[in-house]
Parts: structure tokens; C-alpha cells; sequence
């Protein structure tokens, strides 16, 4: 081969060479250069701003991962309860995380703890905020039982520190889950450089209180809109085009902010606690599964623990724990949380010890027939409350809303920096097919369109005429309370003999048995239901939150 052959051919390697290094690094950087446009992203000089880095969302304090499927909803054993409020339906839950137990004293009492410290209960403007998330510790009295030593020590002694928190109402556990939501993200965004590292020990007031919603949507108006602190809490200050100092704040693009902690719905609750991960059996997989655990016993098969409970519940009439020295199930009330072997998913106490709050309005049936995927009885669609000058408006001190509830128990409906919530109206609704009203908790069940009016027996006019009458299915007693210039409470109690039912939105449903019930209930398919407002000595919760992005957790995960 002569000089000019090789000439050539080293000329045509080195060009494909290069062509394949720009290739590579083409290839290499095309994540931060926009596949729409071309610009690209995150560029310094400005421009689209966006974590292109993002892998995964990460696993929130106190949570567990529950990877999503599908299920049979409801009990397929004999209803010996005759309430037929559970009739088997295929269901597909969206994955999500949960409590790894239930909420217990220590966590609650760390709400309190930061009430107290941020709207001090010695202040007027205030006290109500404090005495309204309070637990009902008078739940443990029993007008023929000795229960003074839980009512005074339950909530706070040490000794009970790991137990589930009860004598909490629905209301109380979803305000708990708000606070947890924004304490969490201020831990995410000081993490990230966003705020000032323990800025929520220093900067935490009545005046200046973080709120999540607020920081994404008038980030400016967080903390009370304080410049001082603002400017103080943030280390991320950049300079605009005239040299001054400005602040830089986390949106939803960056992946930083977390969603939000909440109730799981009855269809996640029992989802979870079947806990099917690692069972693929037909008949699990068409609802043949009893309890949390493997098989249909509440007694351990394994050679090591034969015999032993698996959940703390009450073992028959007069028993609640077995003989002294040899205790069936190790407490007699709750047990300490994690006292039992948790379930496929690593959920803890998901049958016994208490039972727990779901975040779902209860109605007798599930209605699957209209939906089947991420089902949810309870939707009440709010927006931002805008003000004059166009920007939302923040709640201030003086403007707290407070509710009396039908226990005569007085609770804050909206606390200061969080933004001011109005009903969905016809800007929202207008033509649309999937929603036309804010509140939906009785869609198709109590409305003209359903089936859930009945003719009653024919009434004469007085004419003497036969006239058929209509009346709602769940026409509950209408009790109404209300206070007066004085504070003074006013009690209308509903003493009409017309009631039928003690169904109506306020009721929500609880789910699992508690250290109070007997096995039946210990089945994940049985549901039953309380007033919102309402607590008692055997009802806690735990808290949910929503996953976004890959159903699973896998990584690379492709198909070929």
C-alpha cells in the first residue's frame, strides 16, 4: 500500500473518530438540552429551570414503600354481622408509601409541642388553636371501670410513649398530617440549601409560620412575608441586573418538595394491610386472604413461636390478654407499636391494637361501578382564594376561622401563612365531564340522578288524594350547636322519631380490628364508621402519601 493510501486512510479514522466523540458527547449531554426546542436546560445565564437529574422520589420520614395492583375489595367469608357493607370488587391502587405504624404518643405530643411554642395557648388569639388539637383523654373512662390511671398518664407518661395515639377525631388526624407535611419539606428545603440550616427553631411564629402550599405558590409570602426573615433564611442568594441581592426558592420543578402526607383511603388501608407482595396464589389474588399474616389463624404455625398471638386483640369475654404469666397477646389495652411481626410490606399492627382512621366518607357500597381505580369517597375540590390585588391571599393572625364542631369541641379551620381555600366554582366546573361540583362526597348516592331517594308509603293531601312521598336513604339526625356573642353554647339536639339512618358526609370510616374487638374484625375487608368530630379509646391512625413518577422502584426496567 503506498504513502498516499495510508495518508488517506489514517485521515478517514481520525475523522470517524471525532464523529463518534461528538457523538458520545452529544449523547451524553442531550438530557440538559431540550428534545422540543433545542435551548438548553438549566442553563447558568437563565432560562428553563428543571432537575433533569431526578431519579427517584425519595422515601419520606417514617414511611414505607407499598408498590401498586390490583386487589379484591371486600370480605368473601360469611357476613355473620349481617351488614353487608362489603361485597367483593376488583380494585387497582395506584402505589404509594404508608406509616410504618401507627402515629404514636412521642410524634404527637412533637405536634403539640410545636403549637404550643408557635401560637402560645397563654395568648387569647390563640388558646383555641392548642385545646382544639388536643386528644380527648376522657375517652378511657367507663362509667363501671377504673380507667383514671390512662385518662391522667395515656397521652404523655413516658411509658406509653411508643403506643398509637388515641381519643384522636378524623379532623385532629388530618390537621396532624398537614403539619407533618410542611415540617418535613422545611427539613428537605434546609437540606438543599434553600433555607437556613434550624431556621424552624429560630423563625417559627404566629407571624412567620412555613407552610409548603404557600412556598410554592407566593413563595415570597412565606414566613408572613417577613423580609428579615426571608432574606435571613435563605443561602441561595443571587444578584440581579442592578447588583442586588435577591432570593432563590425550590419549585415543584426541582424535585426537592415532597407530596403531601395524608389519610390513605379505604382502598389503599386494605390493600396494604393484605399485604400481597410476596403472594401470587389464586386465591389470594381473588381475595381468599384473611389477615395481614399467612394463613387463616391468629395463632403462629412457626416451630419457633407456635401458639403466640400475631396481633393484640380481645380474646373473649373478660379476657383482653390471656392468664397473668402467660399473656396470649402481651397487653391488655394497646401494645407497644412493632410488639408484633409485621406483614409482607413491613406494615406493623395493620390487624389489632387500634383500629384506624381511612380518609373515605362511608356509605354502605362501594361503588365500583363507576369507578374501579384508585377508588376515593370524599372529594372536596377547593382553590386558592385570590384577593383584591390579584395574588393569593394569605391567612393572617386576626383572620383564623374557627369551627364548632357538633361535640361542642372548637377546632382552627385554617391557621396563619397557609393560603385561603374557596370552593371550585363555575370557572372550574364549566363544561367539563369528569367533575361539575366542589363537593362530591355524595355523588350518586343521595342526589335526584341515583337510586338512593325510595318511595315512602303514600300520604293523603287534603283533599284526601293519595300522594307518594320521597325521602333520602340516609336521612340522619340533624343536631346542630352554635355559640353566641358570649360564648355561650347552644345545643339543639335532633329529637325527631323520622331519623333512619346515622349515614350522612361526616361519618368516616375505620378500618382493622383494635385491643377492644374480637378476631372477626381483625379481617382488613371489615369497615365500620364514626362521626368525624369524634374520638374514642380504640381508634388511631397512620398516615399515606402518594408516589409520583415509576409505579415501582426498580431501576431500568425496560422491555426488549
Amino acid at each position: 500500500m503506498d504513502m498516499k493510501h495510508v495518508l488517506n486512510l489514517r485521515i478517514l479514522l481520525a475523522l470517524t473518530l471525532s464523529l463518534a466523540l461528538f457523538s458520545c458527547n452529544k449523547s451524553s449531554s442531550s438530557k440538559n438540552n431540550s428534545r422540543a426546542t433545542g435551548w438548553t436546560i438549566n442553563d447558568r445565564e437563565g432560562g428553563f429551570q428543571y432537575n433533569t437529574s431526578f431519579k427517584e422520589q425519595e422515601t419520606a420520614p417514617g414511611l414505607v414503600f407499598i408498590e401498586g395492583g390490583t386487589f379484591t375489595m371486600g370480605k368473601v367469608q360469611d357476613d355473620v354481622m349481617h351488614d353487608w357493607n362489603n361485597s367483593p370488587n376488583q380494585q387497582h391502587v395506584q402505589s404509594f408509601y404508608m406509616d410504618e405504624t401507627e402515629v404514636t404518643n412521642m410524634m404527637y405530643l412533637e405536634y403539640l409541642d410545636w403549637i404550643k411554642r408557635v401560637y402560645p395557648p397563654d395568648d387569647p388569639n390563640f388558646k383555641l388553636i392548642y385545646e382544639g388539637a388536643l386528644p380527648d383523654t376522657l375517652v378511657w373512662r367507663n362509667r363501671l371501670g377504673y380507667s383514671e390511671m390512662m385518662t391522667e398518664n395515656y397521652l404523655r407518661h413516658p411509658g406509653y410513649g411508643e403506643y398509637p395515639v388515641v381519643g384522636v377525631s378524623w379532623i385532629q388526624a388530618v390537621e396532624f398530617a398537614n403539619w407533618r407535611t410542611d415540617r418535613v419539606n422545611e427539613m428537605y428545603l434546609q437540606d438543599a440549601g434553600y433555607l437556613k440550616r434550624d431556621s424552624h427553631l429560630t423563625d417559627a411564629s404566629a407571624d412567620s409560620n412555613f407552610n409548603t402550599d404557600t412556598y410554592i405558590n407566593a413563595p415570597t409570602q412565606t414566613f408572613g412575608g417577613n423580609e428579615e426573615v426571608l432574606r435571613g433564611g435563605n443561602l441561595k442568594p443571587m444578584t440581579d441586573a442592578e447588583g442586588n441581592e435577591i432570593n432563590v426558592y425550590a419549585s415543584r420543578e426541582t424535585g426537592v418538595i415532597s407530596p403531601k402526607y395524608r389519610l390513605p383511603s379505604e382502598a389503599e388501608w386494605e390493600y396494604a394491610a393484605l399485604g400481597m407482595s410476596e403472594l401470587r396464589s389464586y386465591n389470594v389474588y381473588r381475595g381468599r386472604k384473611k389477615y395481614p399474616w399467612n394463613g387463616a389463624y391468629t395463632r403462629s404455625g412457626k416451630r419457633k413461636s407456635r401458639g403466640d398471638q400475631l396481633a393484640n386483640f380481645k380474646q373473649g369475654k373478660g379476657d383482653y390478654g390471656g392468664i397473668a404469666g402467660w399473656s396470649d397477646d402481651g397487653a391488655d389495652i394497646t401494645a407497644k407499636v412493632m410488639s408484633y411481626a409485621p406483614n409482607d410490606y413491613g406494615l406493623y399492627d395493620m390487624a389489632g391494637n387500634v383500629a384506624e382512621w381511612v380518609a373515605d366518607v362511608y356509605r354502605p357500597i362501594v361503588d365500583d361501578e363507576f369507578n374501579d381505580f384508585n377508588y376515593y369517597r370524599g372529594n372536596v375540590y377547593t382553590k386558592n382564594a385570590i384577593g383584591e390585588d390579584g395574588t393569593v391571599k394569605i391567612v393572617t393572625p386576626d383572620e383564623i376561622v374557627y369551627d364548632t364542631l357538633s361535640n361542642g369541641k372548637i377546632v382552627a379551620r385554617n391557621l396563619p401563612g397557609e393560603i385561603l381555600q374557596v370552593p371550585v366554582d363555575d370557572n372550574e366546573t364549566y363544561l367539563r365531564t369528569n367533575f361539575d361540583t366542589s363537593d362530591n362526597r355524595n355523588f350518586r348516592d343521595g342526589d335526584v340522578r341515583s337510586s338512593r331517594y325510595y318511595q315512602d308509603n303514600f300520604d293523603e293531601s287534603e283533599e284526601g288524594e293519595k300522594v307518594s312521598s320521597t325521602r333520602k336513604m340516609y336521612n340522619s339526625p340533624m343536631h346542630n350547636i352554635e355559640r353566641d356573642s358570649a360564648g355561650v353554647l347552644i345545643k339543639e339536639y335532633d329529637k325527631s322519631n323520622a331519623r333512619t339512618s346515622l349515614i350522612n358526609d361526616n361519618v368516616r370510616v375505620y378500618k382493622g380490628g383494635s385491643w377492644k374487638d374480637r378476631d372477626y374484625w381483625l379481617d382488613p375487608a371489615q369497615r365500620r364508621y364514626f362521626p368525624q368530630d369524634m374520638a374514642t379509646d380504640y381508634i388511631g391512625f397512620r398516615c399515606a402519601m402518594s408516589r409520583v413518577g415509576s409505579k415501582s422502584k426498580m431501576k431500568n426496567k425496560t422491555k426488549n
